[in-house]
């Protein structure tokens, strides 16, 4: 299975199927995809998208960019729901050199891990309840905002720390792209951190040790201040995993 699905102007759509769980478990292939704006959607993208079966977009980005850039195309078998977890705009690219990635983009995540519990907590309970196809969530860059959000689903699932900071640093895959695309759209403008569309390891490792330091794990986070219990994980297990499928034995 294609963990990357290519699109000519999306740079970052990615399934997150095959990860497997602490119980032996796997995440179901083609169930929950992760992505950059699907603003940019048009043409033989927009066919591409279609025929992957997507029942449900969320968009993590705010009402003002969704503006600015556009949302993914209206279909009759798409449902769309805005949440905008983040609370605190900022401006990545402006930032100066001297700013550390990681420990600076962790600080980020955790503000939106507490600022952003209402969105959160809806964001998980529609991936809970998206049984009838696939779902994609997704931010601008598919990076940071869409990169907490898959964190949380897969340690929910029970997927191993060091799988889920591997997942984040695929992203590092679209910087070059995700760097020309901003370049396009801003021309009179220039990036001055150096940390721009980058997703080094330690952003995610220090975000997870953050939560885990201030509510005992992951999931304790998700618990105290989502409301994320036995229920919904159960619901999010049933949807998102299915047995492993070991191969088959050489002969």
């Amino acid at each position: 299975m294609n963990r990357h699905i290519e699109f000519e102007r999306l740079h970052n759509f990615r399934d997150l199927g095959g990860y497997r769980t602490e119980d032996g478990l796997t995440v179901r292939w083609g169930r929950l995809y992760r992505s950059d704006s699907l603003g940019k959607l048009a043409g033989e993208d927009w066919d591409r998208f279609l025929a992957l079966g997507v029942r449900t977009v969320i968009d993590l980005r705010y009402p003002w960019e969704i503006a600015s850039k556009g949302r993914v195309p209206e279909h009759t078998a798409l449902a769309y729901r805005n949440l905008s977890i983040e609370h605190r705009p900022y401006d990545q690219a402006a930032l100066g050199p001297d700013v550390e990635t990681g420990r600076y983009l962790a600080d980020r995540f955790l503000e939106v891990a507490e600022d952003g519990v209402a969105e959160l907590r809806e964001a998980l309970a529609t991936i809970a309840s998206a049984d009838s196809g696939p779902l994609v969530f997704h931010c601008a860059s598919g990076k940071d905002r869409t990169g907490l959000l898959a964190a949380l689903v897969l340690a929910l699932l029970g997927v191993d720390e060091e799988v889920i900071v591997e997942d984040f640093t695929l992203t590092g895959l679209a910087t070059d792209r995700l760097i020309a695309d901003w370049r396009a759209a801003h021309p009179d403008r220039e990036i001055t951190w150096p940390g721009y569309g980058r997703a080094p390891a330690e952003i995610m490792r220090f975000f997870l040790a953050d939560l885990t330091e201030r509510y005992g794990s992951v999931r304790g986070y998700a618990a105290e201040l989502l409301g994320a219990d036995d229920q919904l994980v159960a619901q999010l297990r049933s949807v998102l995993l299915e047995p492993a499928v070991e191969p088959a034995p050489v002969r």
